[in-house]
């Protein structure tokens, strides 16, 4: 099948395709050997409320992971 670069460096996938890939949004993207490769990738239903939650109940602080980060470093 066919498809064209526009001049934003967009590609349209042919209707043909897209029936077959129900609810695919996101492509991940890899470019090997002279050939592009797609792969669908489906969406997972994340709760982030409940993740931000959960880090927030761990005490976790943007400062303690600095200070992780600064330790980690210290040992190269």
């Amino acid at each position: 099948m066919l498809a064209k670069i526009t001049s934003e460096n967009q590609i349209t996938i042919p209707i043909k395709i897209m029936e077959q890939l129900q609810g695919v949004e996101y492509f991940d993207l890899d470019f090997k050997d002279g050939m592009l490769f797609l792969r669908p990738l489906k969406e997972k239903n994340i709760n982030l409320d409940r993740i931000r939650s959960e880090i927030k109940n761990t005490g976790l602080t943007p400062e303690s992971v600095d200070e992780a980060v600064n330790w980690s470093r210290s040992w190269e």
